[in-house]
């Protein structure tokens, strides 16, 4: 059975967006953890995916719902959305054509849901600018490299200090002193290192200690995400999360610790975030609970976001 996200009346959705210049960080991943995460708290989710030609985001979604039907499980799914890039030679015609597919996606939503999850391309483009001017949370995952550190900042050859600002965090600055100015909104923005190695390393504290530098000069959150782990890619064909039952009928093979690490990962993540969860939401989510526990089957929601 399928468990799509139901509608009612609220105020203005909160807007979490994924953005990241520099593809194969784990956007998609990270989008998806996010939003079963807020469904399995109760909340209202809806998803936006701002790539379809690649369509990464939204096959993880596709592959979630065909698992569901494939096997009969009870998965969480946000109403979802892909934004067509225009493909005309009029940048203009473009433009118009890319804003009135994003207005219309999150006018659809942005009443009826609490948040609204948005994954966006790797690289720069207007819908990409578009989603990062009106995100309450902005969320940038990078790999644990100076590789992907570069999308943010340039350092020093020999010291490794910082020299300065990339072009995707001038942008993202830029974005956010115009949203206070036109609102007063602000919006928080966490720098998410993923594919952490589970050894120390010199590369793994310069990176950190660089990060905790250009941290003070762009006003972010640096957060631990997610490690190196195989399980995080098998997840894809079945568009499962470290989130779902770990159990052999949800996972299609017998679990294994990995899975186990997976989920505390994704939960100290999750809990970083400190994402706005709606009271009424949790009530949801409790009385979901309790009813998944008389038939003695828990939902595990309690160790999801925290009280």
């Amino acid at each position: 059975m399928l468990v799509q996200a139901s509608q009612g009346q609220s105020g203005s959705a909160h807007v979490v967006v994924l953005g990241n210049e520099k593809g194969g960080s784990g956007k998609s991943t990270t989008a998806l953890h996010i939003a079963v995460a807020l469904m399995k708290a109760g909340q209202r989710v809806a998803t936006i995916a701002l790539d379809c030609r690649q369509q990464s985001f939204t096959r993880y979604i596709n592959n979630r719902q065909a698992w569901a039907r494939r096997t009969g499980l009870e998965l969480e799914l946000p109403v979802h959305r892909c934004i067509k890039a225009g493909l005309t030679m009029q940048v203009a015609d473009n433009e118009n054509s890319e804003l009135q597919q994003f207005t219309d996606a999150v006018g659809a939503v942005e009443h009826t849901f609490d948040f609204i999850v948005i994954d966006t391309p790797g690289s720069d483009s207007y819908l990409m600018r578009l989603a990062h001017s009106m995100a309450d949370t902005l969320v940038t995952p990078i790999n644990d490299s100076f590789l992907d550190f570069d999308v943010l900042g340039t350092v020093d050859p020999q010291t490794y200090a910082v020299t300065g600002e990339s072009h995707y965090a001038e942008m993202v600055r830029d974005t956010r002193r115009r949203r206070r100015q036109l609102d007063g909104a602000s919006s928080d923005w966490i720098v998410v290192r993923n594919r952490l190695s589970m050894i120390g390393s010199r590369n793994k504290q310069l990176v950190a200690d660089g990060l905790k530098e250009l941290s003070f000069r762009l006003g972010f959150r640096s957060v631990d995400g997610f490690a190196e782990r195989v399980v995080y890619r098998e997840f894809f064909p079945r568009g499962l999360t470290a989130l779902d039952d770990i159990d052999e009928a949800t996972l299609g093979t017998r679990p294994n610790l990995g899975h186990v690490t997976a989920r505390e990962e994704v939960t100290s993540l999750l809990r970083q975030l400190k994402l706005p969860l709606d009271e009424r939401g949790r009530r949801r989510a409790a009385n979901r609970a309790e009813w998944f526990n008389s038939v003695d089957k828990p939902l595990e929601i309690h160790d999801i976001l925290g009280a």
